[in-house]
Formats: C-alpha cells, structure tokens, sequence
C-alpha cells in the first residue's frame, strides 16, 4: 500500500489553533515562542528578503506604530530569511539612508527572526510554493496572551501591509473579549457594535420583545459603546510584568 504521508502538505495553523512553538535566534538575542510573551499580544509577521523596497516601508511603518501596539499589550516579532548580520546591515541602513512618509533615521526596534533553514515559515505555512520555495509570503499573525491565534492576513509579496488596519483587528478582538460583543464591517472604535445572536427560540423571542432603538431584526441589534470606554477598559488589561 502506497504512504503518502511524505507527499501531504504540513498542517498549516488555523484561526483558534495554538500559536506553534520554537526557540530562535533574532536581532534582539534568543526568543522562546511564545513562552517569552505570556500575557502578552503578538503580532508575528513575515518578510519575503532583506534589503526589498516595499519590506523596508513596512518596517518603518510598524515601528511608527510601535507605541501604539504597547499602547494595546503588543509585541512585535518579525521575520525575514535571512540570516543575523544581514538583518542588523538591512536596519542599519533604514537608521541611515531611508526616508518614507517622514519617518527618517527610525531605529528598528522590535526582533527581527533568522531563518535560513524556513524552519519557522514551514512551521506556520509562510512558505507558498506558487510562489516562492526560499521566499515568505507577507503573513501576519494575531496572537493573544494565552498563545492562542487569533487573526491570519496573507498579503503577496508585491503589496505592502496595511499597519492600521492591523492596529484595528487588534482593537476588535480586544473589545470582543472585553465585552463580548462583535463589531460590524468598517468599525472603528466609537462606532456602534453588534449584540451576539440569540441561542435559543426563547432568547430570540426576548430579542423580538425588547424596545430597543438600536434593533433592526431579532439577530442585528446594534448597541453603543464609547470609544472612551473601550480604551479604559483595555488600558486595565492584565500585563505582564
């Protein structure tokens, strides 16, 4: 009988799965995935080469943003494959040369992960082989504090990343988990956010019975919540220290 386990694609991970494990070596000095970041959100994301154009604009963006990212008890990993010395020569060079959306001599601050042997893309699927055998895809993964993924963005290597709206799926899970409600499409904090649907007939007849203004149907029913709010609450968040 023909095993065609060898010939199976790996397990890529999936949106609830756990983040998968690894010790490495990066810009910063050694990490341990994700024990290193308990408590904390990660967002793990992915570069096809050093010294590329649109890389380079990604990282000044991400490290614009970086204050932000703490702001919500995130860190930042990224990845590249490469080894160390060309990343410490790559953000060397965007401290010195690089000028892009007024960001000029901007320190890259956040680990920059080695990975000449794609241990680590293979192991979270960053590798496309349509694609590239050698080169990442531009994967981004949310993870929260219990090692847990949250969100999964695959851009193709010609299109950079949009920070922002990184920064606001971050703010959604958050809220969710806070609250334990959902936000609709194009939400930004302040806007209004969705109740949960009812489970049961009588809970949907409940819903139906409720005077509420902001009730369109029995299963979307908007209800306010204040952006002051939400960055109170999330400011309180458990961290670690």
């Amino acid at each position: 009988m023909h095993d065609d386990t060898e010939s199976c694609p790996p397990h890529m991970p999936l949106i609830g799965d756990m983040a998968p494990e690894f010790t490495t070596h990066t810009t910063n000095g050694p990490i341990r995935f994700p024990w290193d970041f308990a408590g904390h959100w990660v967002v793990l994301f992915s570069h096809p080469m050093d010294f590329t154009p649109v890389c380079t604009t990604e990282f000044l963006s991400f490290q614009s943003a970086y204050k932000d990212f703490k702001k919500l008890n995130t860190e930042l990993i990224g990845l590249s494959v490469g080894a160390i010395p060309s990343h410490l020569a790559w953000i060397q060079s965007i401290y010195t040369d690089i000028d892009f959306n007024g960001y000029k001599n901007t320190k890259i601050t956040f680990p920059i992960i080695a990975d000449m042997d794609l241990h680590i893309s293979k192991l979270y699927g960053m590798i496309h082989s349509q694609t590239s055998d050698t080169k990442t895809v531009r994967a981004t993964f949310i993870i929260d504090p219990h090692g847990i993924i949250r969100t999964i963005l695959y851009y193709p290597q010609t299109t950079g990343r949009n920070i922002g709206e990184i920064l606001r799926i971050l703010i959604a899970l958050q809220t969710n988990d806070a609250f334990g409600v959902s936000t609709p499409a194009d939400w930004m904090p302040g806007d209004l956010v969705t109740e949960s649907l009812p489970q049961t007939n009588i809970d949907m007849q409940k819903r139906i019975a409720t005077n509420n203004k902001n009730k369109q149907s029995w299963y979307l029913t908007f209800r306010d919540l204040p952006k002051t709010k939400i960055y109170e609450k999330l400011s309180k968040s458990p961290k670690k220290k």
